[in-house]
């Protein structure tokens, strides 16, 4: 069994920042591409920024250069660095990454996991 657990998220003033953490747990094999992804209220969840095992990174449009994503591999954890949040960025972030996961011994699966999410609210 496998779990992703994000932690990190609130509420924030406009121009401000937050952190977010996603750590993975269980039988795990190894973890894949990560990626942070947000669902604003009433849009679709789209993604924010992926990670390759390698630290390869790529963002979208409307974060580059405001939000740096990373991980620890040794800890099994990525991490979002969020500066100079906007309004328009408030939306329930979720984490997501493919893992290989034992299911006996020598053997594994492949499977891609989401974290329940965590809100972020940016207002005065």
């Amino acid at each position: 069994q496998v779990q992703l657990v994000e932690s990190g998220g609130g509420l924030v003033q406009p121009g401000g920042s937050l952190s977010l953490s996603c750590a993975a747990s269980g039988s795990i094999v190894r973890i894949n591409p990560m990626g942070w992804y947000r669902q604003a209220p009433g849009k679709r969840r789209e993604l924010v920024a992926g990670i390759s095992s390698g630290g390869s990174t790529n963002y979208a449009d409307s974060v580059k250069g405001r939000f740096t994503i990373s991980r620890d591999n040794a800890k099994n954890t990525m991490y979002l660095q969020m500066n100079s949040l906007k309004p328009e960025h408030t939306a329930v972030c979720f984490c997501n990454a493919d893992i290989d996961y034992y299911v006996a011994s020598g053997c594994y699966h492949k499977s891609s996991y989401w974290g329940q999410g965590t809100q972020v609210t940016v207002s005065s």
